[in-house]
């Protein structure tokens, strides 16, 4: 019975599924506020056509967006499986983000932050960290100083820092992520990548998704469709990685053979410049009469 306890059911199948209701609102503010560095409460989960429920959206992008107690805006989205423009299409999702949520006429002081937290379970890159944060900063070319631009808000001119406007971008790199864990982040770090939450566990959220993320406390209808999601998944991966290997095949077999003929145009070079006839050459080297007349 313990290790039917011990199984939790996956981050991305929780976003989808169950973290969209405010009853498990505590899991999504554990989430967030580990990994933000600062305490998130969510007010509520915002609809867009980004973060509608279809059959495409087995395999890859899982949106959910919030909105927090300063009336700023996170989208969570992980995607499972290789793409080759990830970084260009969530740059396009934040300003649609921020376009979605402010009315025409209003002034840009309605402008809300965007925090954009991607949990990627593909190799993006090369990094030797599992978790990447990027935000806009001005630096002076000469001096190296921040930016600070004077801003009205609220009839008053106050001074704000760029990245308290610009969005803010997190890359989590789950299978790059190989500790012990031991830190709140750690133990969240652990979960995305294999399920497992440690009983005693007081890092924010966890001790909740225990509760309300277990496996089995799932209507059989439920865990049905939760099992063939994980099979397509792991469906889908194999076939990624098989294509990848064969193109990594089929790019040494392409270099094998275009050594070959370079090798043997070198030969048909060298026998040309000796005076070798050329009908002589074509049986040696298997070129064209044509072929070696252009050498």
């Amino acid at each position: 019975m313990e290790e039917l306890q011990d199984k939790y059911v996956r981050f991305d199948w929780a976003i989808k599924r169950l973290l969209r209701q405010k009853a498990n609102f505590d899991v999504l503010e554990g989430f967030l506020t580990v990994f933000l560095g600062e305490k998130v409460t969510i007010l509520e989960i915002l609809e867009s056509e980004s973060n509608q429920l279809s059959a495409e959206d087995k395999f890859n992008r899982v949106d959910i967006k919030a909105r927090n107690s300063k009336d700023e805006i996170i989208i969570i989205e992980i995607q499972n499986t290789r793409e080759l423009y990830y970084l260009e299409r969530i740059l396009y999702g934040v300003p649609k983000a921020i376009t979605e949520h402010i009315s025409l006429g209003e002034t840009y002081y309605k402008v809300k932050k965007i925090y954009s937290i991607s949990v990627l379970y593909f190799d993006i890159g090369k990094g030797n960290d599992y978790l990447y944060y990027g935000q806009n900063h001005f630096v002076g070319v000469h001096t190296g100083d921040h930016l600070q631009v004077n801003v009205k808000e609220r009839d008053a001119i106050v001074s704000r820092m760029p990245a308290e406007i610009f969005p803010e971008y997190v890359l989590i790199r789950v299978n790059e992520f190989d500790k012990v864990a031991v830190t709140p982040l750690e133990e969240w770090m652990k979960y995305l990548k294999d399920g497992t939450i440690r009983p005693d566990t007081t890092a924010p959220g966890l001790s909740e998704a225990r509760e309300k993320l277990k496996y089995f406390s799932m209507p059989p209808k439920e865990r049905m469709a939760y099992d063939e999601h994980l099979s397509a998944v792991m469906i889908q991966n194999d076939v990624l990685d098989s294509a990848k290997l064969e193109g990594k095949i089929e790019g040494r077999a392409e270099g094998r053979a275009e050594g070959r003929d370079e090798e043997r145009f070198s030969i048909a070079r060298n026998m040309k410049q000796l005076g070798i006839p050329v009908d002589v050459i074509v049986k040696s080297t298997g070129l064209t009469s044509g072929e070696i007349e252009t050498l």
